[in-house]
């Protein structure tokens, strides 16, 4: 296990976070930003996704600059180990379960993109992977795909395994009072540098290198790590004053805004500065919220339906994709609200079993989950999805009669 001794910070104010119940709802409503989106109401839908990356990229800021603050250390197998109590129980489930289905029930296509993709989730490599095969997103989601919507959390994987690395570099380099302040020009340069590479690479013709690569989508998590810092992270609050309440709300408005107006490739100036725009004002409103938890938008964020919605956000996102395509409304016969009604309450359904049955227990309860017990867990579960990869044969590729070619 890494630990890494830093100079203790002066200041004694770091600690454990309090809870802000409408950090859940932010989750809550990109949740659902997101579902309406892959069931084809919601155009923006999709940018549920940026709101989530600006959220983890603050919160798991806010967690190292505290950890260092509080202990004068980083300790980063302990902060790899926690990721990993928090995010693989729930994605092996869902993986392993959704894998053994769609090979048993599936359609011959659909069972050779299953086994295919699923090692590269694995490895946290899916949105290269699905690069490197031309698997557009822009697409809606092609029905022979079932772990496409992944994409996303091999970004946050990557960052999680990238990013604390970076801050304790930067904090072990320079004065032991300014490490909030180093960490946030850090994160802002690469911001920058992540905005230029989106800019230069596009292809407006089908946006998906740039939406889905790991350099290019870094903006969305490191703008959320901006706002994270201390330097930064009072600045909205004071430079708003009394209008800190008004601020979040037009800030909220234009997120929503963004969400029924902007529709993928055909609203070119998104990856030309309006995905880093509305980075931007997601992380601008998570610090609002956490700074001014009794303001109109955390208010109505702190509602349980929003804050239950969110709480079980992550399950909900690893189910919901899986259930739509298997679900779909040429196997359903369903259509319209009708068919959106059922799939969204099968995978929140499937996601609340998963938050209670498997994710809250391994990561509060499991005692075997941490430590050198936890290691061979992980070990173990790598292992037997391995296996799963190896011993389900894909079904042999379609033939084509030549013969019958003019």
């Amino acid at each position: 296990m890494t630990h890494i001794q830093l100079p203790r910070a002066a200041s004694s104010t770091a600690g454990r976070r309090p809870y802000v119940p409408a950090l859940d709802g932010l989750r809550g409503i990109a949740i659902l930003g997101v579902l309406l989106f892959h069931t084809g109401h919601l155009s923006g839908g999709f940018l549920g996704v940026d709101l989530f990356f600006a959220l983890s990229g603050y919160l798991i800021t806010d967690l190292l600059l505290r950890e260092i603050e509080a202990t004068g250390a980083l300790s980063l197998g302990a902060f790899w180990g926690r990721r990993i109590r928090r995010l693989l129980p729930a994605l092996v489930t869902m993986l392993a379960s959704v894998t053994v289905l769609v090979w048993a029930v599936g359609p011959p296509d659909i069972v050779r993109t299953t086994l295919a993709d699923g090692p590269w989730v694995q490895l946290n490599l899916v949105n290269w992977h699905l690069l490197a095969e031309s698997a557009s997103y822009w697409d809606r989601f092609g029905p022979d795909r079932v772990f496409e919507h992944l994409w996303s959390i091999a970004v946050e994987e990557q960052f999680y395994l990238v990013w604390p690395v970076i801050v304790l570099i930067v904090a072990r380099c320079g004065q032991r009072t300014d490490v909030g302040r180093r960490v946030a020009v850090t994160a802002a340069v690469a911001s920058a540098v992540s905005l230029v590479l989106m800019v230069a690479l596009v292809d407006p013709a089908d946006p998906t290198r740039v939406y889905t690569g790991t350099d290019t989508r870094a903006f969305s998590l490191l703008l959320g790590a901006v706002i994270a810092t201390p330097p930064v992270r009072a600045l909205p609050a004071r430079a708003a004053g009394r209008w800190a309440g008004a601020v979040s709300v037009l800030l909220a408005a234009g997120i929503g805004a963004m969400w029924f107006l902007v529709d993928g490739v055909d609203s070119s100036g998104l990856f030309t500065g309006g995905l880093f725009a509305h980075s931007l004002a997601a992380a601008l409103l998570v610090g609002l919220v956490v700074r001014a938890p009794r303001g109109p938008v955390a208010t109505v964020l702190a509602r349980l339906p929003l804050r239950w919605l969110g709480l079980i956000s992550y399950s909900l996102y690893l189910w919901h994709w899986p259930v739509f395509v298997l679900l779909s409304p040429q196997r359903t016969g369903l259509g319209g609200w009708s068919w959106t009604l059922v799939v969204c309450a099968v995978s929140i359904g499937l996601a609340a079993l998963s938050k209670y049955l498997v994710e809250d227990p391994i990561r509060f309860r499991a005692e075997w989950a941490r430590g050198r017990g936890g290691l061979l867990a992980f070990a173990a579960l790598m292992a037997g999805l391995t296996m799963l990869w190896l011993a389900l044969p894909a079904p042999a590729p379609p033939t084509i009669d030549i013969t019958k070619l003019r």
